[in-house]
């Protein structure tokens, strides 16, 4: 093999790489837009069902407690898609984070 012939080689190879990377960011970026996408559609239907003060709760569980913050949404998500929920006041939503959180197990330590 000639010297031109391994530059095209290479060359060819960094080419490949360099296509491989353009397209791994593609996918980056049209990733982030779906995710985006959804968080913004969470957050339109979170507006519609839950009061002001709800929606607030809501914000501070989610920066508390971020995976259960996700459930409690998906859960009224569920609920507002199937018709049983039109609007919960914070009130309610307190009533269903008790129940919600009261079927978690509690870790207890004791000190001796």
């Amino acid at each position: 093999m000639s010297e031109l012939d391994e530059l095209r080689m290479r060359r060819l190879r960094e080419l490949q790489m360099q296509q491989q990377v353009q397209q791994m960011r593609e996918q980056q970026m049209e990733q982030q837009m779906q995710a985006q996408e959804i968080e913004s559609q969470i957050k339109i239907i979170m507006r519609q069902v839950l009061s002001p003060e709800a929606n607030a709760r809501l914000a501070n569980i989610r920066l508390a407690r971020p995976e259960f913050a996700r459930q409690v949404e998906i859960l009224l998500i569920q609920l507002y898609q199937s018709g049983r929920l039109t609007n919960l006041s914070d009130e309610q939503l307190k009533a269903l984070l008790v129940k919600i959180s009261s079927g978690k197990r509690e870790t207890k330590i004791d000190f001796k």
